[in-house]
């Protein structure tokens, strides 16, 4: 796979940023959420990480998906019609949470939770490790949980792989994403992955494996050194998850 422009940034990245949840019907779920009723809530503090890594193999030199750089020729049609409807799940999911009586934590998000925060220049996280958190907006079925969720913050990583591959994965907690970073436009990069669940899994589906645990979502930078993956309509719980990302 010849090396992306968001490789090349990438090997421009020599800054190491400092160390670092999520959803499913049957997946087993984070610890405990930061809030999870419309009452007064504390930030989120860092959670003990017990949960063990899933492992995962090593890249090879021609890249780990079909040596391309286009998303589009990765996604499922189904998955990349999901991005398409990207404003749709904003409006609504942030509607359902102020309406469900978290205006306040909502608002607290700042710019995570802006549909229209995205910055141009350095789009994706270069290679290191991170901070992340999910939080969960609106709900998927009606009446069916609760329309917004916020976990404690937990491991990520960036690598660039021999192949030129830019892999982000959330390395803690019960729910663990990995997947590939792609180029697309000059505010925002693509990630197609999968989900991990639970300690019993030791390694990540590979996408398209399992259509439970694919993911297809944006990357885009809202802060000096603070970036979010944009998950519209997820295949569990949620109609916008949120992973924050920052070093």
């Amino acid at each position: 796979m010849r090396r992306t422009p968001l490789a090349v940034l990438a090997l421009m990245t020599t800054t190491a940023l400092a160390a670092c949840g999520d959803n499913s019907p049957a997946a087993p779920t984070e610890a405990s959420p930061a809030v999870t009723t419309p009452a007064p809530g504390v930030p989120a503090q860092a959670a003990s990480e017990a949960t063990a890594t899933p492992q995962s193999a090593a890249a090879p030199d021609e890249g780990m998906q079909g040596g391309t750089d286009s998303w589009r020729q990765i996604a499922k049609a189904a998955d990349a019609s999901l991005l398409g409807r990207l404003d749709q799940a904003w409006r609504m999911a942030r509607a359902e949470a102020e309406d469900g009586g978290f205006s306040r934590q909502v608002e607290a998000l700042g710019p995570l939770a802006d549909p229209n925060a995205a910055q141009t220049g350095r789009i994706q996280p270069g290679p290191g490790t991170y901070r992340c958190r999910t939080i969960k907006m609106g709900r998927r079925v009606e009446g069916q949980g609760l329309a917004y969720v916020e976990y404690p913050w937990f491991a990520c990583s960036v690598e660039l792989t021999p192949g030129g591959d830019l892999v982000l994965t959330k390395t803690t907690g019960s729910q663990r994403t990995r997947g590939l970073i792609y180029p697309d436009t000059d505010r925002r990069a693509v990630y197609v992955g999968a989900q991990a669940w639970g300690a019993d899994e030791k390694s990540f589906p590979a996408y398209g494996d399992k259509a439970e645990r694919d993911q297809v979502g944006v990357i885009e930078r809202i802060g000096q050194n603070r970036w979010r993956l944009v998950l519209p309509w997820p295949k569990q719980e949620a109609k916008l998850e949120l992973l924050e990302i920052t070093g």
